[in-house]
């Protein structure tokens, strides 16, 4: 098998109800020593199932200024308040390098007028956007997707049952982007990026949940050309990232 240097742009700590694992930044670093992954961008589980904002401070606190983990925060719309007045510039000084959505978990719509502000000022900083495909349909990826061109979106858990869909939104939005975590079918990476080029599939792992040997042994023994698993093994994800760095 191939070596390459990698970046995991799908990456999360603290515990989960599934019990998958400690949550702990220390069994992620063994793990991705173990499987050769150079870096990762991390959300924090209590930010997804707790509380956004004490889970965003508990991801800063967890990872500690670690350069192999790259911190995303969960946001929200501020219908509520929660996050207060600020959260992206926060973001951006906190060095954070994305923001995940939750919509469906967190009760508001992707494409809704509660959280547009939020995806301009995000679109505005150069954060992207991680959003697994259970929280949003389609229509509203595309939807937010062709208003802000400038927003990087990165769809997460689109299995191969979806790959119609997917290639549609692929080829009418250059801003979409789909991680490895859930992409099973054979071939289906290497068709992907004949089509749509190396920037259209990211390498994610989804671990703790998913196994991350999985999207390893996908990317890293695939039938792609080394310099093109090299681009969507890291190099396509630090271009996305670098704008919010």
């Amino acid at each position: 098998m191939r070596r390459a240097d990698l970046l995991d742009v799908n990456a999360m700590i603290g515990r989960l109800p599934d019990d998958a694992g400690d949550g702990s930044v220390g069994e992620l670093r063994r793990t991705m020593d173990r499987l050769g992954i150079g870096s990762a961008l991390v959300t924090h589980s209590a930010a997804w199932r707790h509380d956004p904002p004490q889970g965003n401070r508990l991801l800063l606190e967890e990872v500690d200024d670690d350069e192999r983990l790259l911190p995303c925060w969960v946001g929200l719309p501020d219908t509520c308040g929660e996050m207060g007045p600020g959260f992206v510039a926060d973001a951006v000084a906190s060095g954070v390098r994305a923001i995940r959505l939750y919509p469906n978990d967190h009760g508001f719509r992707l494409a809704g007028p509660d959280v547009a502000a939020l995806l301009d000022e995000m679109a505005e900083a150069g954060l992207p956007l991680l959003l697994d495909l259970d929280q949003a349909s389609w229509p509203e990826i595309e939807q937010v997707a062709g208003a802000r061109p400038g927003l990087h979106m990165v769809v997460c858990r689109a299995g191969y049952r979806l790959l119609r869909e997917l290639a549609g939104v692929l080829g009418r939005h250059s801003n979409v982007h789909v991680d490895l975590s859930y992409l099973g079918s054979h071939l289906g990476l290497e068709w992907l990026v004949d089509r749509f080029g190396t920037r259209s599939v990211l390498f994610g792992t989804g671990m703790p949940v998913r196994d991350p040997a999985d999207a390893v042994t996908r990317l890293l023994w695939s039938e792609l050309d080394d310099d093109i698993v090299r681009a969507v093994g890291a190099e396509s994800a630090r271009e996305i990232l670098r704008a919010a760095a």
